[in-house]
């Protein structure tokens, strides 16, 4: 990915921080299945360590692992994400950080959990991306990631009355699962479902898939 991708990503998500918080924060609300997720994820690494909330924008994921017993931080492309995160979250920490490159040693991590945080990130840039997840992640440590099922890219011009200039990429599971594995992680759950209501999110399939870094 270019950096003057990176920088178009970081420039929208800028623009459309506040309204996105707005939409957006009290979705876990109304989408159980996610919930439920959530909760096996939390259960199992509360007592192993950190997790980090990856592309974690205003920070409803790392709320509500944090009520779930995680002890979690968030990372996103966007200063003023975090900004939005920091003040709805306040017992909550979040920085800024880039997915191709993390600001963290090597087996940091008890999890690390990724809504829709590679959404705009192509296809070609999905290795480095893993391999940094399993980079960060302890011996036994657990990913959980969420994306859009299919092959569309959706190219919108603005997103809630602000101009954006980023592409939002869906993605089959299968592909997604050969870059885990290549990068060191084993699959261990593919679940996929459609989606809930017009008013709650996009119409579109999603997927979450479980993968783990090897124990020694």
């Amino acid at each position: 990915m270019t950096d003057y991708t990176t920088q178009s990503i970081r420039r929208s998500y800028d623009r459309v921080a506040e309204e996105y918080a707005r939409h957006l924060f009290h979705e876990l609300e109304q989408k159980p299945l996610d919930r439920e997720l959530l909760n096996r994820f939390a259960a199992s690494v509360a007592a192993h360590g950190e997790v980090c909330d990856l592309g974690c924008g205003p920070g409803h994921v790392a709320r509500y692992l944090q009520a779930a017993g995680a002890n979690v931080f968030g990372i996103d492309l966007s200063s003023r994400m975090v900004e939005q995160g920091r003040q709805l979250n306040p017992g909550i920490s979040f920085r800024e950080g880039n997915m191709l490159a993390l600001d963290l040693p090597d087996e940091a991590l008890a999890g690390i959990t990724a809504f829709y945080a590679i959404v705009n990130i192509p296809e070609g840039s999905h290795p480095a991306v893993f391999r940094e997840m399993a980079r960060i992640l302890k011996p036994g440590g657990l990913l959980l990631i969420a994306f859009h099922v299919g092959d569309e890219v959706l190219q919108p011009k603005e997103l809630w009355g602000q101009p954006i200039s980023m592409d939002f990429l869906f993605f089959q599971p299968s592909s997604i699962r050969l870059h885990l594995e290549a990068a060191g992680l084993q699959v261990e759950e593919i679940i996929e479902r459609e989606p809930y209501a017009p008013e709650v999110e996009h119409q579109s399939r999603r997927a979450y898939i479980f993968a783990r870094k090897p124990p020694r």
